[in-house]
Protein backbone atom coordinates (compact mmCIF):
# COMPACT_ATOMS: atom_id res chain seq x y z
CA UNK A 1 0.00 0.00 0.00
CA UNK A 2 1.88 3.72 -0.86
CA UNK A 3 1.89 6.07 2.20
CA UNK A 4 -0.45 9.09 1.70
CA UNK A 5 -0.58 12.29 3.89
CA UNK A 6 -3.79 12.94 5.76
CA UNK A 7 -6.26 14.62 3.65
CA UNK A 8 -6.65 18.37 4.63
CA UNK A 9 -10.29 18.12 4.51
CA UNK A 10 -12.33 16.01 6.96
CA UNK A 11 -14.96 13.92 6.67
CA UNK A 12 -18.13 14.59 5.30
CA UNK A 13 -20.91 12.45 6.38
CA UNK A 14 -23.64 11.14 4.16
CA UNK A 15 -26.62 12.46 5.94
CA UNK A 16 -29.49 14.45 5.50
CA UNK A 17 -28.14 16.98 7.80
CA UNK A 18 -25.24 18.21 5.95
CA UNK A 19 -26.65 17.30 1.99
CA UNK A 20 -25.49 20.09 0.11
CA UNK A 21 -24.55 22.43 2.47
CA UNK A 22 -20.80 21.10 3.94
CA UNK A 23 -20.15 24.70 4.98
CA UNK A 24 -22.04 24.10 8.21
CA UNK A 25 -21.34 21.02 9.14
CA UNK A 26 -19.21 17.37 9.44
CA UNK A 27 -19.57 14.44 11.18
CA UNK A 28 -18.51 15.61 14.65
CA UNK A 29 -20.89 18.58 14.46
CA UNK A 30 -24.22 16.09 13.07
CA UNK A 31 -26.67 15.29 16.17
CA UNK A 32 -24.95 11.90 17.87
CA UNK A 33 -26.46 8.91 16.91
CA UNK A 34 -28.42 6.66 19.81
CA UNK A 35 -25.70 4.49 19.55
CA UNK A 36 -22.69 6.61 20.42
CA UNK A 37 -24.36 8.14 23.23
CA UNK A 38 -21.82 6.82 26.08
CA UNK A 39 -22.53 9.01 29.06
CA UNK A 40 -25.08 7.81 31.76
CA UNK A 41 -25.29 9.32 35.26
CA UNK A 42 -22.00 8.30 36.39
CA UNK A 43 -19.98 9.98 33.46
CA UNK A 44 -21.93 12.85 33.96
CA UNK A 45 -21.37 13.58 37.89
CA UNK A 46 -17.94 12.16 37.30
CA UNK A 47 -17.61 15.03 34.57
CA UNK A 48 -19.11 17.66 37.45
CA UNK A 49 -16.71 16.54 39.93
CA UNK A 50 -13.73 16.59 37.59
CA UNK A 51 -14.52 19.94 36.28
CA UNK A 52 -15.05 20.97 40.09
CA UNK A 53 -11.60 20.06 41.25
CA UNK A 54 -8.84 22.17 40.18
CA UNK A 55 -6.79 25.25 41.70
CA UNK A 56 -9.21 27.85 40.79
CA UNK A 57 -11.48 26.68 43.24
CA UNK A 58 -9.32 26.02 45.45
CA UNK A 59 -9.00 30.21 45.08
CA UNK A 60 -12.16 30.84 45.34
CA UNK A 61 -12.44 32.01 48.81
CA UNK A 62 -9.06 33.93 48.81
CA UNK A 63 -10.32 36.86 46.63
CA UNK A 64 -13.51 36.95 48.82
CA UNK A 65 -11.63 37.06 52.07
CA UNK A 66 -9.49 39.59 49.83
CA UNK A 67 -12.17 42.23 49.58
CA UNK A 68 -13.01 42.01 53.36
CA UNK A 69 -14.97 39.18 54.16
CA UNK A 70 -15.09 36.48 56.27
CA UNK A 71 -14.31 32.62 55.57
CA UNK A 72 -17.78 31.87 56.72
CA UNK A 73 -19.34 34.54 53.75
CA UNK A 74 -17.08 33.23 51.06
CA UNK A 75 -18.51 29.91 51.35
CA UNK A 76 -22.21 30.98 51.60
CA UNK A 77 -21.20 33.36 48.90
CA UNK A 78 -19.59 30.24 46.37
CA UNK A 79 -23.06 27.92 47.62
CA UNK A 80 -25.54 30.77 46.48
CA UNK A 81 -23.46 31.67 43.25
CA UNK A 82 -23.14 27.99 42.13
CA UNK A 83 -27.19 27.46 43.13
CA UNK A 84 -28.23 30.49 40.34
CA UNK A 85 -25.67 29.11 37.73
CA UNK A 86 -26.50 25.48 38.37
CA UNK A 87 -30.39 26.33 36.87
CA UNK A 88 -28.44 27.88 33.80
CA UNK A 89 -26.43 25.12 32.91
CA UNK A 90 -28.73 22.60 33.73
CA UNK A 91 -31.55 24.50 31.32
CA UNK A 92 -28.72 25.05 28.48
CA UNK A 93 -27.44 21.47 29.09
CA UNK A 94 -31.45 20.15 28.57
CA UNK A 95 -31.04 21.17 24.77
CA UNK A 96 -27.70 19.30 24.08
CA UNK A 97 -29.83 16.40 25.28
CA UNK A 98 -32.79 17.06 23.31
CA UNK A 99 -31.25 17.88 20.15
CA UNK A 100 -28.03 16.07 20.32
CA UNK A 101 -26.00 19.06 18.62
CA UNK A 102 -23.13 20.83 19.98
CA UNK A 103 -23.35 24.45 21.42
CA UNK A 104 -22.26 26.33 17.50
CA UNK A 105 -25.03 24.81 16.22
CA UNK A 106 -27.63 25.28 18.69
CA UNK A 107 -26.91 28.87 18.56
CA UNK A 108 -27.94 29.25 15.15
CA UNK A 109 -31.03 28.76 16.12
CA UNK A 110 -31.53 32.01 18.28
CA UNK A 111 -28.71 34.28 16.28
CA UNK A 112 -28.96 33.31 12.86
CA UNK A 113 -26.35 30.91 11.02
CA UNK A 114 -23.87 34.15 10.49
CA UNK A 115 -25.37 35.81 13.76
CA UNK A 116 -24.17 32.95 15.47
CA UNK A 117 -20.46 33.84 15.15
CA UNK A 118 -20.96 36.51 17.69
CA UNK A 119 -21.51 33.85 20.45
CA UNK A 120 -18.86 31.32 18.83
CA UNK A 121 -16.17 33.82 18.81
CA UNK A 122 -16.51 35.19 22.44
CA UNK A 123 -16.58 31.30 24.08
CA UNK A 124 -13.59 30.57 21.93
CA UNK A 125 -11.19 33.38 22.96
CA UNK A 126 -11.65 32.27 26.27
CA UNK A 127 -11.54 28.95 25.68
CA UNK A 128 -8.29 29.03 24.38
CA UNK A 129 -6.48 31.37 26.97
CA UNK A 130 -7.96 29.66 29.51
CA UNK A 131 -6.29 26.37 28.06
CA UNK A 132 -3.24 28.03 27.98
CA UNK A 133 -3.05 29.45 31.55
CA UNK A 134 -4.06 26.01 32.48
CA UNK A 135 -1.14 24.28 30.96
CA UNK A 136 1.36 26.58 33.26
CA UNK A 137 -0.48 25.40 36.64
CA UNK A 138 -0.56 22.06 35.19
CA UNK A 139 3.42 22.53 34.23
CA UNK A 140 3.90 24.22 38.04
CA UNK A 141 2.11 20.69 39.84
CA UNK A 142 5.24 18.54 37.47
CA UNK A 143 7.98 20.65 38.43
CA UNK A 144 7.04 20.13 42.21
CA UNK A 145 6.56 16.18 41.13
CA UNK A 146 9.89 15.93 39.58
CA UNK A 147 11.41 17.73 42.45
CA UNK A 148 10.38 15.40 44.93
CA UNK A 149 11.93 12.24 43.03
CA UNK A 150 14.64 14.09 42.22
CA UNK A 151 15.62 17.01 44.18
CA UNK A 152 18.55 18.39 42.45
CA UNK A 153 15.58 19.28 39.47
CA UNK A 154 15.27 22.43 41.05
CA UNK A 155 18.36 23.51 41.37
CA UNK A 156 18.81 23.74 37.55
CA UNK A 157 20.74 26.52 36.17
CA UNK A 158 18.48 28.99 35.54
CA UNK A 159 18.86 30.10 31.40
CA UNK A 160 16.14 31.92 30.65
CA UNK A 161 15.47 35.85 31.32
CA UNK A 162 14.07 36.66 33.95
CA UNK A 163 10.92 39.21 32.30
CA UNK A 164 9.79 36.24 30.64
CA UNK A 165 8.42 34.49 34.21
CA UNK A 166 9.39 31.18 33.66
CA UNK A 167 13.06 29.18 34.71
CA UNK A 168 14.71 26.50 33.03
CA UNK A 169 13.32 23.88 34.85
CA UNK A 170 9.96 25.65 34.86
CA UNK A 171 9.82 25.17 31.02
CA UNK A 172 11.00 21.68 30.92
CA UNK A 173 8.11 20.80 33.39
CA UNK A 174 5.55 23.13 31.14
CA UNK A 175 7.05 20.36 28.20
CA UNK A 176 6.72 17.33 29.92
CA UNK A 177 2.87 18.38 31.03
CA UNK A 178 2.21 18.80 27.68
CA UNK A 179 3.51 16.10 26.47
CA UNK A 180 1.36 14.40 28.82
CA UNK A 181 -1.72 15.57 27.87
CA UNK A 182 -1.35 14.86 24.35
CA UNK A 183 -2.68 11.97 24.41
CA UNK A 184 -5.98 13.15 25.57
CA UNK A 185 -6.34 15.87 23.11
CA UNK A 186 -6.62 13.29 20.19
CA UNK A 187 -9.64 11.24 22.12
CA UNK A 188 -12.78 11.12 21.40
CA UNK A 189 -15.02 12.42 23.85
CA UNK A 190 -16.74 9.16 24.59
CA UNK A 191 -13.42 7.83 25.24
CA UNK A 192 -12.42 10.84 27.70
CA UNK A 193 -15.48 10.36 29.91
CA UNK A 194 -12.84 7.45 31.88
CA UNK A 195 -10.15 9.87 32.23
CA UNK A 196 -12.97 12.42 34.39
CA UNK A 197 -14.09 9.22 36.52
CA UNK A 198 -10.47 8.27 37.34
CA UNK A 199 -9.91 12.33 38.30
CA UNK A 200 -13.45 12.06 40.23
CA UNK A 201 -12.26 9.13 42.67
CA UNK A 202 -8.29 9.61 42.62
CA UNK A 203 -8.16 13.69 43.47
CA UNK A 204 -10.94 13.82 46.02
CA UNK A 205 -8.95 11.44 47.84
CA UNK A 206 -5.82 13.82 47.91
CA UNK A 207 -7.46 17.01 48.82
CA UNK A 208 -9.38 15.27 51.70
CA UNK A 209 -6.36 13.66 52.97
CA UNK A 210 -5.23 17.38 52.65
CA UNK A 211 -7.95 18.47 54.59
CA UNK A 212 -7.39 16.03 57.48
CA UNK A 213 -3.80 17.43 57.82
CA UNK A 214 -4.68 21.17 58.23
CA UNK A 215 -7.24 19.77 60.66
CA UNK A 216 -4.45 17.45 62.45
CA UNK A 217 -1.50 19.51 62.53
CA UNK A 218 -2.77 22.87 63.98
CA UNK A 219 -5.68 24.32 65.29
CA UNK A 220 -7.20 25.37 61.85
CA UNK A 221 -5.13 29.08 61.67
CA UNK A 222 -6.20 33.47 62.33
CA UNK A 223 -8.36 33.21 59.54
CA UNK A 224 -11.22 31.59 61.18
CA UNK A 225 -11.00 33.95 63.31
CA UNK A 226 -10.71 36.90 61.18
CA UNK A 227 -14.82 39.15 61.18
CA UNK A 228 -15.69 40.84 58.60
CA UNK A 229 -13.61 44.38 58.00
CA UNK A 230 -16.43 46.33 55.42
CA UNK A 231 -19.80 47.60 56.59
CA UNK A 232 -22.03 49.27 55.23
CA UNK A 233 -22.75 49.86 51.60
CA UNK A 234 -19.14 48.61 50.62
CA UNK A 235 -20.12 44.87 52.11
CA UNK A 236 -23.41 44.60 49.87
CA UNK A 237 -20.78 45.50 46.79
CA UNK A 238 -17.94 43.67 48.32
CA UNK A 239 -20.74 40.86 48.46
CA UNK A 240 -22.04 41.34 45.03
CA UNK A 241 -18.96 41.89 43.38
CA UNK A 242 -17.86 38.64 44.87
CA UNK A 243 -21.00 36.77 44.07
CA UNK A 244 -20.60 37.93 40.55
CA UNK A 245 -17.15 36.63 40.14
CA UNK A 246 -17.49 33.38 41.81
CA UNK A 247 -20.19 32.91 39.08
CA UNK A 248 -17.94 34.44 36.07
CA UNK A 249 -15.79 31.91 36.78
CA UNK A 250 -18.42 28.87 35.03
CA UNK A 251 -20.02 31.19 32.80
CA UNK A 252 -18.50 29.63 30.08
CA UNK A 253 -20.25 26.17 30.44
CA UNK A 254 -23.81 27.66 31.41
CA UNK A 255 -23.52 28.31 27.74
CA UNK A 256 -21.40 25.63 26.14
CA UNK A 257 -23.11 22.94 28.19
CA UNK A 258 -24.47 21.01 25.09
CA UNK A 259 -20.77 20.02 24.24
CA UNK A 260 -20.91 17.66 26.63
CA UNK A 261 -24.24 17.26 27.19
CA UNK A 262 -24.92 15.83 23.57
CA UNK A 263 -23.76 12.59 24.16
CA UNK A 264 -25.81 11.84 27.00
CA UNK A 265 -27.98 8.61 26.99
CA UNK A 266 -30.35 9.22 29.75
CA UNK A 267 -33.73 11.39 29.89
CA UNK A 268 -33.05 14.76 29.66
CA UNK A 269 -34.57 15.24 33.43
CA UNK A 270 -31.06 14.45 35.07
CA UNK A 271 -29.60 17.41 34.14
CA UNK A 272 -31.78 19.43 37.48
CA UNK A 273 -29.11 17.13 39.32
CA UNK A 274 -26.63 19.63 38.81
CA UNK A 275 -28.90 22.31 40.89
CA UNK A 276 -28.08 20.47 44.49
CA UNK A 277 -25.20 19.00 43.07
CA UNK A 278 -23.19 21.74 42.07
CA UNK A 279 -23.15 24.05 45.18
CA UNK A 280 -22.47 20.83 47.30
CA UNK A 281 -19.12 19.95 45.62
CA UNK A 282 -17.85 23.43 44.98
CA UNK A 283 -18.58 24.67 48.42
CA UNK A 284 -16.53 22.08 49.80
CA UNK A 285 -13.27 22.08 47.95
CA UNK A 286 -13.28 25.74 48.47
CA UNK A 287 -13.78 25.13 52.59
CA UNK A 288 -9.94 22.99 51.77
CA UNK A 289 -8.72 25.26 49.92
CA UNK A 290 -9.62 27.70 52.95
CA UNK A 291 -8.72 24.94 55.80
CA UNK A 292 -5.40 23.76 54.24
CA UNK A 293 -4.26 27.74 53.26
CA UNK A 294 -4.76 29.01 56.60
CA UNK A 295 -3.19 25.89 58.21
CA UNK A 296 0.01 26.59 56.30
CA UNK A 297 0.75 29.84 57.74
CA UNK A 298 -0.15 28.45 61.06
CA UNK A 299 2.20 25.82 60.61
CA UNK A 300 5.29 27.82 58.90
CA UNK A 301 4.78 31.15 60.72
CA UNK A 302 4.21 32.90 57.30
CA UNK A 303 3.50 36.28 56.86
CA UNK A 304 0.63 36.01 54.58
CA UNK A 305 -1.27 32.85 53.48
CA UNK A 306 -0.57 30.68 50.67
CA UNK A 307 -3.64 30.19 48.43
CA UNK A 308 -1.53 28.51 45.67
CA UNK A 309 -1.85 24.82 46.59
CA UNK A 310 1.55 24.08 44.85
CA UNK A 311 3.15 26.24 47.62
CA UNK A 312 1.42 24.83 50.53
CA UNK A 313 2.72 21.85 48.88
CA UNK A 314 5.93 22.48 48.24
CA UNK A 315 6.50 23.59 52.36
CA UNK A 316 6.03 20.37 53.20
CA UNK A 317 8.99 17.86 54.42
CA UNK A 318 7.84 14.21 53.53
CA UNK A 319 8.70 14.05 49.59
CA UNK A 320 5.98 11.17 48.98
CA UNK A 321 3.68 13.14 50.41
CA UNK A 322 4.85 16.33 48.10
CA UNK A 323 4.90 14.05 44.85
CA UNK A 324 1.44 12.44 45.59
CA UNK A 325 0.38 16.24 46.51
CA UNK A 326 1.49 17.61 43.23
CA UNK A 327 -0.08 14.84 40.93
CA UNK A 328 -3.63 15.35 42.25
CA UNK A 329 -3.11 18.93 40.84
CA UNK A 330 -1.26 17.79 37.73
CA UNK A 331 -4.02 15.79 37.20
CA UNK A 332 -6.87 18.04 38.23
CA UNK A 333 -5.31 20.77 35.95
CA UNK A 334 -5.13 18.01 33.12
CA UNK A 335 -9.03 17.62 33.69
CA UNK A 336 -10.47 20.64 33.60
CA UNK A 337 -8.49 21.67 30.58
CA UNK A 338 -9.95 18.87 28.83
CA UNK A 339 -13.81 19.18 30.04
CA UNK A 340 -13.74 23.50 30.23
CA UNK A 341 -11.42 24.54 27.72
CA UNK A 342 -10.03 22.27 24.71
CA UNK A 343 -13.28 20.35 24.04
CA UNK A 344 -15.00 23.85 24.15
CA UNK A 345 -12.68 25.33 21.64
CA UNK A 346 -12.71 22.27 19.37
CA UNK A 347 -16.13 22.27 19.02
CA UNK A 348 -16.28 26.48 17.83
CA UNK A 349 -13.36 26.07 15.92
CA UNK A 350 -14.85 23.02 13.88
CA UNK A 351 -17.98 25.66 13.51
CA UNK A 352 -15.83 28.36 11.82
CA UNK A 353 -14.74 25.89 9.64
CA UNK A 354 -15.67 22.37 9.56
CA UNK A 355 -14.37 21.15 5.81
CA UNK A 356 -11.24 21.18 7.84
CA UNK A 357 -11.33 20.95 11.36
CA UNK A 358 -13.34 18.07 13.27
CA UNK A 359 -13.13 17.68 16.92
CA UNK A 360 -9.76 16.06 16.74
CA UNK A 361 -7.90 18.83 14.76
CA UNK A 362 -9.51 21.65 17.09
CA UNK A 363 -8.07 20.29 19.89
CA UNK A 364 -4.62 20.44 18.62
CA UNK A 365 -5.26 23.62 16.91
CA UNK A 366 -5.93 25.03 20.80
CA UNK A 367 -2.87 23.09 21.64
CA UNK A 368 -0.91 24.97 19.46
CA UNK A 369 -2.21 28.28 20.13
CA UNK A 370 -1.82 27.97 23.29
CA UNK A 371 2.06 28.25 22.26
CA UNK A 372 2.07 31.10 20.67
CA UNK A 373 0.19 32.96 23.70
CA UNK A 374 3.40 32.20 25.81
CA UNK A 375 0.93 31.77 28.66
CA UNK A 376 3.94 31.97 31.30
CA UNK A 377 4.52 35.21 30.33
CA UNK A 378 1.08 36.73 30.72
CA UNK A 379 0.84 35.31 34.00
CA UNK A 380 4.00 37.11 35.20
CA UNK A 381 3.43 40.57 33.59
CA UNK A 382 -0.01 41.10 32.45
CA UNK A 383 -2.38 41.55 35.22
CA UNK A 384 -4.35 43.65 33.59
CA UNK A 385 -4.76 41.40 31.21
CA UNK A 386 -5.80 38.15 33.21
CA UNK A 387 -8.88 41.20 34.97
CA UNK A 388 -9.72 41.35 31.65
CA UNK A 389 -10.45 37.41 30.82
CA UNK A 390 -12.11 37.12 34.54
CA UNK A 391 -14.51 39.84 33.60
CA UNK A 392 -15.43 38.10 30.23
CA UNK A 393 -18.53 37.26 32.02
CA UNK A 394 -20.35 39.89 31.03
CA UNK A 395 -20.10 38.74 27.61
CA UNK A 396 -21.29 35.09 28.09
CA UNK A 397 -24.29 36.22 31.09
CA UNK A 398 -26.39 37.79 27.78
CA UNK A 399 -25.44 34.64 25.07
CA UNK A 400 -26.50 32.60 28.02
CA UNK A 401 -29.57 34.65 28.45
CA UNK A 402 -30.67 34.66 24.77
CA UNK A 403 -29.91 30.99 24.13
CA UNK A 404 -32.15 29.91 27.57
CA UNK A 405 -34.84 32.06 26.23
CA UNK A 406 -35.09 31.62 23.35
CA UNK A 407 -35.25 27.77 23.57
CA UNK A 408 -37.89 27.65 26.69
CA UNK A 409 -39.90 30.65 26.21
CA UNK A 410 -39.75 32.18 22.57
CA UNK A 411 -39.81 28.40 20.62
CA UNK A 412 -41.57 26.57 23.05
CA UNK A 413 -38.56 23.90 23.49
CA UNK A 414 -38.86 22.83 19.66
CA UNK A 415 -36.49 23.13 17.55
CA UNK A 416 -35.56 21.67 13.89
CA UNK A 417 -32.83 19.59 13.85
CA UNK A 418 -32.74 19.57 10.17
CA UNK A 419 -33.29 23.22 10.12
CA UNK A 420 -30.74 24.14 12.06
CA UNK A 421 -27.99 22.69 9.55
CA UNK A 422 -29.39 24.03 6.31
CA UNK A 423 -28.25 27.85 5.74
CA UNK A 424 -31.38 28.52 3.92
CA UNK A 425 -33.97 27.44 6.77
CA UNK A 426 -36.32 29.00 8.58
CA UNK A 427 -33.47 29.91 11.16
CA UNK A 428 -32.17 32.36 8.00
CA UNK A 429 -33.66 35.50 9.74
CA UNK A 430 -32.31 38.21 7.73
CA UNK A 431 -29.25 37.17 5.66
CA UNK A 432 -28.35 34.97 8.15
CA UNK A 433 -28.34 36.72 11.52
CA UNK A 434 -31.22 37.47 13.61
CA UNK A 435 -30.73 40.92 14.57
CA UNK A 436 -32.96 40.75 17.50
CA UNK A 437 -30.23 38.81 20.01
CA UNK A 438 -28.05 41.70 18.29
CA UNK A 439 -29.38 44.65 19.68
CA UNK A 440 -30.38 42.29 23.10
CA UNK A 441 -26.55 41.25 23.20
CA UNK A 442 -25.29 45.12 22.74
CA UNK A 443 -27.55 46.25 25.50
CA UNK A 444 -26.81 43.78 28.02
CA UNK A 445 -23.12 44.35 27.43
CA UNK A 446 -23.21 48.54 27.06
CA UNK A 447 -23.74 49.01 30.81
CA UNK A 448 -20.58 46.89 32.11
CA UNK A 449 -18.70 48.21 29.22
CA UNK A 450 -17.41 51.84 31.43
CA UNK A 451 -16.34 49.26 34.18
CA UNK A 452 -14.52 46.51 32.28
CA UNK A 453 -12.33 49.76 31.19
CA UNK A 454 -11.73 50.87 34.43
CA UNK A 455 -10.56 47.19 35.60
CA UNK A 456 -8.45 46.98 33.07
CA UNK A 457 -6.97 50.45 32.97
CA UNK A 458 -7.32 52.08 36.08
CA UNK A 459 -6.96 55.39 34.84
CA UNK A 460 -9.93 54.85 32.96
CA UNK A 461 -12.14 57.05 35.66
CA UNK A 462 -15.73 54.62 35.18
CA UNK A 463 -17.20 56.68 37.93
CA UNK A 464 -21.01 54.90 38.97
CA UNK A 465 -20.38 52.78 36.04
CA UNK A 466 -18.08 50.80 37.89
CA UNK A 467 -21.30 49.15 40.12
CA UNK A 468 -22.74 47.80 36.88
CA UNK A 469 -19.66 46.22 35.74
CA UNK A 470 -19.36 44.51 39.55
CA UNK A 471 -22.83 42.88 38.77
CA UNK A 472 -22.14 42.58 35.16
CA UNK A 473 -23.24 39.08 34.99
CA UNK A 474 -26.55 39.41 36.52
CA UNK A 475 -27.02 43.14 34.50
CA UNK A 476 -26.24 41.39 31.53
CA UNK A 477 -28.12 37.95 31.47
CA UNK A 478 -31.02 40.18 32.40
CA UNK A 479 -31.40 42.82 30.25
CA UNK A 480 -30.41 41.25 27.48
CA UNK A 481 -33.39 38.53 27.78
CA UNK A 482 -35.88 41.24 28.84
CA UNK A 483 -34.59 43.36 25.55
CA UNK A 484 -34.29 39.55 23.29
CA UNK A 485 -38.05 38.23 24.52
CA UNK A 486 -39.83 41.88 23.86
CA UNK A 487 -38.40 42.28 20.62
CA UNK A 488 -39.30 38.62 19.61
CA UNK A 489 -42.88 39.16 20.89
CA UNK A 490 -43.27 42.64 19.19
CA UNK A 491 -41.37 41.71 16.27
CA UNK A 492 -41.44 38.17 15.92
CA UNK A 493 -39.82 35.40 13.13
CA UNK A 494 -43.06 33.75 12.72
CA UNK A 495 -41.24 31.20 10.48
CA UNK A 496 -38.88 29.53 13.43
CA UNK A 497 -41.89 29.00 15.19
CA UNK A 498 -42.98 25.39 14.68
CA UNK A 499 -45.75 23.33 15.51
CA UNK A 500 -43.84 20.32 16.74
CA UNK A 501 -39.95 19.49 17.19
CA UNK A 502 -37.78 17.70 14.99
CA UNK A 503 -35.92 15.68 16.81
CA UNK A 504 -32.33 13.97 15.22
CA UNK A 505 -33.43 10.51 16.23
CA UNK A 506 -36.51 10.61 14.31
CA UNK A 507 -34.55 11.73 11.27
CA UNK A 508 -32.11 9.07 11.63
CA UNK A 509 -34.69 6.19 11.67
CA UNK A 510 -36.93 8.04 9.10
CA UNK A 511 -33.62 7.99 6.73
CA UNK A 512 -31.70 5.30 7.69
CA UNK A 513 -33.94 2.94 9.65
CA UNK A 514 -32.20 1.01 12.11
CA UNK A 515 -30.65 -2.03 12.90
CA UNK A 516 -30.39 -3.72 16.32
CA UNK A 517 -30.16 0.28 17.54
CA UNK A 518 -27.71 1.71 14.93
CA UNK A 519 -28.95 3.55 12.26
CA UNK A 520 -27.61 2.33 8.86
CA UNK A 521 -25.14 4.31 7.20
CA UNK A 522 -23.48 5.93 9.97
CA UNK A 523 -20.44 4.02 11.30
CA UNK A 524 -19.42 3.73 14.71
CA UNK A 525 -15.89 5.40 15.24
CA UNK A 526 -13.16 3.14 15.47
CA UNK A 527 -15.20 0.04 15.69
CA UNK A 528 -14.72 -1.24 11.67
CA UNK A 529 -18.72 -1.48 11.30
CA UNK A 530 -21.19 -0.18 9.48
CA UNK A 531 -24.55 -0.63 7.72
CA UNK A 532 -23.90 -4.33 7.02
CA UNK A 533 -25.82 -5.33 10.08
CA UNK A 534 -23.07 -5.24 12.56
CA UNK A 535 -20.34 -7.54 10.66
CA UNK A 536 -16.93 -6.46 10.83
CA UNK A 537 -15.75 -5.41 7.27
CA UNK A 538 -11.97 -6.12 5.56
CA UNK A 539 -10.93 -2.81 5.53
CA UNK A 540 -8.09 -1.75 8.15
CA UNK A 541 -6.53 -5.42 8.49
CA UNK A 542 -2.78 -4.72 8.30
CA UNK A 543 -0.79 -3.16 10.97
CA UNK A 544 0.55 -0.31 8.37
CA UNK A 545 -2.70 0.10 7.32
CA UNK A 546 -3.98 0.07 10.50
CA UNK A 547 -1.69 3.04 11.30
CA UNK A 548 -2.59 5.18 8.62
CA UNK A 549 -6.26 4.76 8.94
CA UNK A 550 -5.33 6.10 12.63
CA UNK A 551 -3.40 9.29 11.51
CA UNK A 552 -6.60 9.97 9.51
CA UNK A 553 -8.82 9.04 12.74
CA UNK A 554 -6.49 12.02 14.56
CA UNK A 555 -6.37 14.32 12.06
Amino acid sequence: MRFRLPSIYVEQPKSVFAEGNPRWTNRDLDPIPRHLRKWGVTSLIAYWISDSINVATWQFASGIIAVGLSWRESLGIIALAFFIISWVIAFNGATGVIYHSPFPVLARASWGFWGSYVAIISRVILAVFWFAIQNVNGGNAVRVMIGAIWPSFLNIPNHIPEEEGITTNGMAAYVIFFVIQFPFLCMHPNNVRWLFMAKSVIVPIAWIAMLIWAFTSTDGGEIFHQRPTVSGSAYSWAFLGSLTSVIGNYATLSVNQADFSRYSRVSVKWQILYVPMLPIIFTFLSFIGVAVSSAAQAKYKLATIPWDPIEVISLWDNRACQFFGAFSLALASLGVNISANSLSAANDLMALAPRFINIRRGQLICALISWVLVPWKILASAGSFLNFMSAYAVFLGPIAGIMLFDFWVIKGRKYDSVALYQPDSIYRYTKGVNWRAIVAFVVGVAPSIPGLANSVNPNVNAGVGVHAYQIGWFVGIAGTSLVYMALSYIYPARETQIERAVLPDEIYESRYGVVDGVPLGKDEEGSGHSANHGKPTDEGKGGFKKFVRSMDRIL
